[in-house]
């Protein structure tokens, strides 16, 4: 394994059917190391396929995946464990076990991972995660149905940085959440990300969470990766509904609320 990589995720030649609905076909897709990438596409592109194509829990018919540099595909179970400790996952969401505690939720990939950790050590790990996502202290012993769905956000996130990831797989972290809301978990991932220095691969409908913290946007259409780069390599494109989501309402607003912060900042 190539811990030197520039690229974190390198996607090659995807295709991925359900029946006769083929959803990607020759989808290509570099992640590079240290980067917030964000991925956008219209209902039924396939992001979450895609993502569930990198991290196992989908079979492409077709291509190759390689994370740190390692295939995902001609692996068993043990020898893909190295590699999926490595990285954490908030799915939509959050995915929480009811019938856990946020503190318990956390200790899920301890214990999967490393079955040896003492019980004092695991509840240790989870009360600094549970700090670090954002929640106040006293949300470990709670179960989700007892939290907003901000906080059953975080929580999906502290599960996620719980083996200290490299990498981050973030699907629709903001969905459902207030501007205020969906602002602080902006902030709080890319404060993340800056402190711990991990890869993020961030699905989003977000503009404001495009504008705020991605480096690059890919953009699924077509089956395929049509266009990776900066808001302004993209809006140079001239491929329809590149033109039509962020030159849209939506699209100007947000690029107006840039502007505003940034003459505030100034």
């Amino acid at each position: 394994m190539n811990r030197d990589d520039p690229i974190a995720i390198r996607v090659r030649g995807l295709k991925n059917s359900f029946g006769p609905q083929v959803v990607h076909e020759d989808l290509d897709l570099d992640v590079r190391n240290g980067e917030i990438l964000g991925v956008v596409g219209g209902s039924g592109t396939g992001k979450s396929v895609l993502m569930r194509s990198i991290i196992g829990l989908q079979r492409p018919d077709e291509g190759e995946v390689l994370v740190f540099g390692e295939s995902m595909l001609d692996k068993d179970e043990l020898e893909a464990l190295d590699i999926r400790r490595r990285w954490g996952v908030l799915f939509q969401g959050g995915a929480l076990f009811s019938t856990l505690t946020v503190a318990e939720n956390i200790q899920v990939p301890l214990r999967e991972y490393y079955p040896d950790l003492s019980e004092s050590l695991l509840d240790e790990i989870a009360a600094y995660k549970v700090v670090m996502s954002g929640l106040p202290p006293d949300a470990g012993p709670k179960y989700p149905a007892e939290l907003s769905g901000g906080m059953r956000k975080r929580a999906g996130l502290a599960r996620a940085l719980a083996l200290d990831p490299t990498l981050l797989f973030l699907d629709e972290p903001t969905a459902g959440l207030d501007p205020i809301g969906a602002a602080a978990f902006d902030s709080l991932t890319q404060s993340l990300q800056k402190t711990l220095g991990f890869t993020v691969f961030l699905i989003t409908h977000d503009l404001d969470t495009l504008y705020a913290i991605c480096d690059r946007v890919a953009v699924l259409a077509d089956r395929k990766v049509i266009g990776v780069g900066t808001i302004p390599e993209l809006l140079a494109m001239d491929h329809p509904w590149i033109q039509e989501y962020f030159n849209g309402p939506r699209g100007r607003a947000a690029t107006a609320a840039v502007d505003r912060n940034s003459e505030t900042r100034a």
